[in-house]
C-alpha cells in the first residue's frame, strides 16, 4: 500500500502523554482509592453554580454551540475589560497553544521557550517543523535575559510560562517588563498563565497588553477554575493578532456546555477562593513535611511510617486532645478543610500542621 508520508516534523514527533485515568490504572493494577497527581487537577473539582448551569442547558445538546463564543466573550469582557475581538476561545489552552504556532510559525522559523517548561512548546515546534531553541533554566526558572538574547532573525515565537508548568516558580512584572523591551516588535510573545488564579496579587498581566501589541496572554479555565473535563481556554491579545487566531480556529472547538460552565465558574468568586486557599494551604503542608524530613535525615534518624518514637513527636502534640488527633485518622490530608484552618488561632494552626504531618497517610 502506498501512502504519501507525514512531513517531516510530524514523522519526528513523539506524542504527548498525559497522565493516566484513575479508572485505567483501577483495570490495570486492581487498585482502588487512588489519588492522582499527575494532571495537577483541583481536587475540590468545579463549582456546584458550575453543576447546575451546565444541568439547565443539557437540553441544547441537540444544537451546536455559538461559533463566536458570545456568553462566554462577554463574561471575560465584563471581567477583565478585553473588547471582543481580542478575545480568541480554544478547547482548553493546549487548543490555544497550537492555534499560535500555526498562525505565526513555519518551518523556515524558529520558536524559543525554556528548559523545564510545559511540554507542548517542544511539540507544536516539532510538529511544523521549525527550529527550537531551548534556552537553559536559571535555578527551575525562565532565565529572561537569556531568553531574549536567544532570539535570532528567523524567530518569530516565544512561549513563556508564569506561573512555570512543572517548577512552579515565577518572576515579576518589572523582570517580564524588561524582557518585552528588548523582543523586537515582529515577533510574539505568549505568556501562559495557566496557573495564575492561584496568586493572582503576583503578576498583572493585562496592563501589557495595550503596551505591547505582540504579546498573547493565555489562560486554562481546566486548574483554578476545575474545568478540565470541559476543555475551555482563552487567549488575550490585540485586535490584530486575534484576528489572525480565529482565522484558523475552528468554528466550534469550545461546545455550548463547556462555555455555560466557564461563564458560572468565572462568577463564582467564592469557589476560586476556596481553591486558592486549599492550593495555599497544601504548598505549607508540603514545605513542612519535606523540612521535617530534611531535617531528619541530616541526623541519620531513620524515618517510620507513621513516625511513632515519642522523641520525634514535637511538643505541642502531647497537649492535644485524642479526639482532635483521632479526626485526622479518618481523612485523606489532601482533602482537609482549608477555610476552618484559616479561621483558627495560630497555635490551633500549628496543631493542625503537626497533627497532619504524623499522619500515616501524608
Amino acid at each position: 500500500m502506498s501512502f504519501a508520508p507525514a512531513n517531516e516534523g510530524i514523522a519526528k514527533l513523539k506524542p504527548y502523554q498525559p497522565g493516566k485515568p484513575i479508572s485505567e490504572l483501577e483495570r490495570e493494577l486492581g487498585m482502588t482509592d487512588i489519588v492522582k497527581l499527575a494532571s495537577n487537577e483541583n481536587p475540590l473539582g468545579c463549582s456546584d453554580k458550575v453543576k447546575e448551569a451546565v444541568a439547565a442547558e443539557l437540553a441544547e445538546i441537540g444544537r451546536y454551540p455559538d461559533g463566536g463564543g458570545f456568553i462566554l466573550k462577554d463574561q471575560i469582557h465584563a471581567q477583565f475589560g478585553v473588547a471582543h475581538d481580542c478575545i480568541t476561545l480554544g478547547n482548553g489552552s493546549n487548543d490555544l497553544l497550537e492555534i499560535f504556532a500555526r498562525a505565526f510559525v513555519s518551518e523556515k522559523d524558529s520558536v524559543v521557550y525554556s528548559q523545564h517548561a510545559f511540554a507542548v512548546y517542544a511539540l507544536v515546534t516539532q510538529a511544523i517543523n521549525a527550529e527550537a531553541i531551548e534556552v537553559p533554566a536559571q535555578g527551575f526558572s525562565h532565565d529572561l535575559d537569556a531568553m531574549a538574547a536567544a532570539i535570532k532573525d528567523n524567530t518569530k515565537l516565544v512561549f513563556i510560562a508564569n506561573p512555570n508548568n512543572p517548577t512552579g516558580t515565577w518572576f515579576e512584572e518589572a523582570e517580564f517588563e524588561r524582557f518585552m523591551q528588548k523582543v523586537p516588535n515582529h515577533v510574539i510573545v505568549v505568556l501562559d498563565e495557566a496557573y495564575v488564579e492561584y496568586f493572582p496579587e503576583n503578576f498583572n498581566s493585562l496592563k501589557f497588553l495595550a503596551q505591547y501589541p505582540n504579546l498573547i496572554v493565555s489562560r486554562t479555565m481546566s486548574k483554578c477554575f476545575g474545568l478540565a473535563a470541559l476543555r475551555v481556554g482563552f487567549a488575550l491579545a490585540s485586535a490584530e493578532v486575534t484576528d489572525f487566531l480565529n482565522r484558523i480556529r475552528q468554528p466550534f472547538n469550545v461546545n455550548h456546555l463547556a462555555m455555560v460552565a466557564a461563564v458560572a465558574a468565572l462568577k463564582d468568586e467564592d469557589f476560586i477562593e476556596k481553591s486558592r486557599v486549599v492550593n495555599k494551604v497544601g504548598m505549607v503542608l508540603l514545605i513542612l513535611k519535606v523540612r521535617l524530613a530534611k531535617s531528619f535525615m541530616a541526623k541519620s534518624v531513620k524515618l517510620l511510617s507513621p513516625l511513632t518514637k515519642v522523641s520525634m513527636i514535637p511538643p505541642c502534640m502531647t497537649s492535644m486532645p485524642y479526639s482532635f488527633l483521632a479526626v485526622f485518622r479518618q481523612i485523606n490530608c489532601a482533602k482537609m478543610n482549608a477555610i476552618s484552618y484559616l479561621s483558627g488561632t495560630l497555635q490551633t494552626r500549628k496543631n493542625l500542621f503537626y497533627a497532619v504531618l504524623m499522619h500515616p497517610k501524608f
